[in-house]
């Protein structure tokens, strides 16, 4: 993948320099760099008011620098797999200017939301509704990872494949599961999208939900049946994931579920 350097991710999202500044998520223990929200929340006051400019941070693959992960041992190379999303995510709203919203992408309005606008950029055709950018990302799959609930039911009402998967195998599934959005999870679901589908380094949904910690995500997807016994490239299970990372609900969500797995098929 391209190397986008800092101010150019609206590029990559179809648009121009107009929206919010990225952060990367790691899949993986051994990069637990998850921002300091008194951090985010001073950069968010540094930049109140100022023109909103997009910076992306890419792994160390996307760059052509191979990272090879260590089953056994949670040191700083252990499967670093990330994810490009915005300071929302973490509760720093970033909304782009009215003057601006014209300029947007249908991308850019997908994931910030912007319903109004949005419908009326898929009323100049119905082909925009799955129309990829340049990582084939869709607008349902930049909804999905900005937690947009609105936003992806409309455009799951408008026709959008929730199938689709991105040029490294991202899904709106697996996005949404990252930033634990249930509800939006859940929709997903409803229309028959694979629970179990996987990225380029083996992450699976339930995979995502438990490195972000989201427990009611992780019991939306037990409850539907996702697979705990799949491995991402690293050899992680779910569980593995969960005991490495200390989330010790999400190890007890999983215990459960097990557990009613073995009594069910006593009771066959």
């Amino acid at each position: 993948m391209e190397d986008i350097p800092p101010g150019d991710l609206d590029t990559a999202a179809g648009g121009d320099q107009n929206s919010s500044a990225t952060v990367c998520l790691h899949l993986y223990p051994g990069m637990q760099d998850d921002a300091n929200p008194d951090l985010d929340q001073g950069l968010a006051a540094q930049t109140a008011g100022a023109s909103l400019k997009h910076s992306t941070t890419l792994t160390d693959r996307q760059r052509g620098n191979e990272v090879s992960a260590l089953p056994a041992t949670l040191d700083s190379t252990s499967l670093k797999h990330s994810t490009t999303l915005t300071n929302r995510q973490r509760g720093n709203e970033v909304s782009a200017l009215p003057a601006t919203l014209d300029t947007l992408s249908i991308h850019q309005l997908a994931a910030q939301g912007e319903l109004s606008q949005l419908k009326e950029y898929l009323r100049k055709g119905e082909n925009l509704v799955n129309k990829p950018d340049e990582r084939g990302f869709t607008p349902l799959i930049w909804a999905s990872a900005f937690g947009e609930i609105e936003t992806v039911r409309h455009l799951l009402d408008w026709g959008a494949d929730p199938h689709v998967l991105a040029k490294e195998r991202e899904s709106a599934l697996s996005l949404a599961s990252t930033g634990g959005y249930t509800d939006i999870v859940t929709m997903l679901l409803e229309r028959d999208v694979d629970i179990n589908i996987y990225d380029w380094n083996g992450g699976t949904p339930l995979l995502y939900a438990v490195r972000g910690n989201h427990v009611k995500c992780v019991e939306a997807l037990l409850a539907r049946g996702a697979d705990l016994t799949t491995e991402a490239d690293s050899g992680y299970t779910p569980m593995d994931l969960a005991v490495a990372l200390g989330h010790k609900k999400v190890q007890q969500v999983i215990e459960t579920h097990i557990l009613k797995l073995f009594q069910t098929k006593k009771l066959e």
